[in-house]
């Protein structure tokens, strides 16, 4: 749907407003960032609960679950610092407010009204009808193209955490 591709575009907007960004996603799939072979790696494999792996330019901490439930979103929250604002990627049923990106291309329906959370569209094609705008009078209409509107639209909906 454009998902990645519109983050791509929106963090930087963001950050010109003088802001840290982040992002958490989550994944359906298995992810490693790591290889088999390397010396981190091996230390994972040989049981370390947590490996850190520090280069040049960054630095990544692997978890491994071994089995253990995925931590929540305010865990993985609670993990992140020194940034203003955190950008969510998945978490499909977390109670923070959504954007959902959706194409009429793809000739799928859309994820709100299903999805708890959702408060705006954003795509490439109006809504398909006068009468589902009337129906959905909180529920915003996003250019996919016009990042500047949906930078602020992000912003002034952005959930506080204290």
């Amino acid at each position: 749907m454009g998902k990645t591709t519109l983050l791509e575009r929106l963090v930087p907007e963001v950050a010109s407003y003088g802001l840290a960004v982040s992002l958490i996603k989550h994944s359906h799939k298995n992810v490693d960032i790591d290889r088999p072979g390397k010396d981190s790696y091996r230390l994972r494999e040989a049981g370390c609960k947590e490996v850190l792996l520090m280069g040049n330019d960054r630095w990544a901490l692997m978890h491994e679950l071994r089995g253990a439930p995925e931590p929540s979103l305010d865990d993985l929250l609670d993990r992140m610092q020194n940034t203003d604002l955190i950008l969510i990627e998945g978490f499909k049923g977390g109670s923070f407010p959504k954007l959902e990106v959706w194409r009429a291309s793809e000739n799928k329906p859309t994820l709100w009204p299903d999805w708890p959370g959702i408060v705006a569209i954003a795509t490439d094609t109006p809504p398909d009808s006068p009468e589902k705008a009337a129906v959905t009078p909180s529920l915003a209409y996003l250019d996919l193209t016009d990042i500047p509107s949906i930078a602020r639209f992000v912003l002034a909906n952005a959930s506080q955490r204290l």
